[in-house]
């Protein structure tokens, strides 16, 4: 039987700024990445998206991103190295101790937004990210972009690894995720949205936003908590991967 993970970014929001329903999506996926407070997100706030992880029985990851809060972690940075490893460091050890706090433990490592999307490149700041990881962690898993050069850094490094793909966002030919200043670069569409997703299963390939067909090894497919229609999407996708026999479980071992 075929396997896939489903994963969202949760622990997120503050009472100001409210971005996705965490209590449903925690209903839907076998893995959270959880904010680290640096990009979004509040101790409480953070604290609580946890205790539900825990309690749903879904596999914690912890989701660092540059210090970037007004702008939700989505600018592109230039941070030195002695400065990214620090804060990357320092994120995971936060919510690491949030999660034993209530019973659960981090997993793996899922950069966010603006980082995310510059590690999959920028060899530098990946090696900065792994460097990170294995100083506080070395058995954590690096969850990144499927193709992307954080990957390969990180399994160079030892690092245990797993590729991603996203139910929705539209790809470029190359493999890419289209920006998202790019229109349709953001999918909204559940039925689309869990066909995509099924074809990626069973196929290992992914429609371009130019009708192309990509190939993406993946093993986990990302619905990001604050897209519209999330919660759909999230369960759209699952119910139809459940029914054409495809098991959704955590890539990164069962939640504590």
């Amino acid at each position: 039987m075929t396997t896939i993970d489903l994963n969202s970014d949760l622990g997120e929001n503050t009472p100001d700024r409210v971005v996705a329903d965490d209590a449903a999506m925690l209903g839907i996926v076998s893995s959270a990445n959880v904010a680290c407070g640096f990009h979004a997100g509040s101790p409480e706030g953070i604290r609580k998206t946890l205790a539900s992880a825990v309690a749903h029985g879904v596999t914690i990851g912890a989701h660092p991103g540059y210090r970037d809060y007004e702008g939700f972690g989505r600018k592109a940075m230039d941070v030195d190295s002695a400065t990214l490893q620090a804060h990357v460091e320092y994120q995971l050890g936060a919510l690491m101790g949030l999660a034993a706090a209530v019973g659960g433990a981090v997993r793996y490592v899922k950069p966010h937004g603006a980082l995310y999307n510059t590690i999959a490149r920028d060899e530098r700041q990946a090696r900065d990210v792994v460097a990170a990881i294995r100083a506080v962690d070395p058995s954590l898993v690096m969850l990144g972009l499927a193709g992307g050069v954080a990957i390969d850094v990180a399994e160079r490094a030892g690092l245990a690894t797993a590729a991603e793909a996203f139910a929705d966002r539209a790809y470029t030919p190359g493999g890419e995720l289209v920006s998202r200043t790019e229109p349709g670069s953001v999918l909204h569409d559940p039925e689309l949205v869990a066909a995509r997703m099924l074809r990626l299963a069973r196929e290992g390939v992914i429609e371009a936003i130019d009708g192309s067909l990509v190939p993406v090894r993946a093993a986990s497919i990302c619905v990001h908590g604050d897209s519209a229609g999330a919660i759909e999407m999230a369960r759209a996708t699952r119910d139809l991967l459940e029914a054409e026999g495809i098991r959704i479980a955590p890539f990164a071992g069962e939640a504590a």
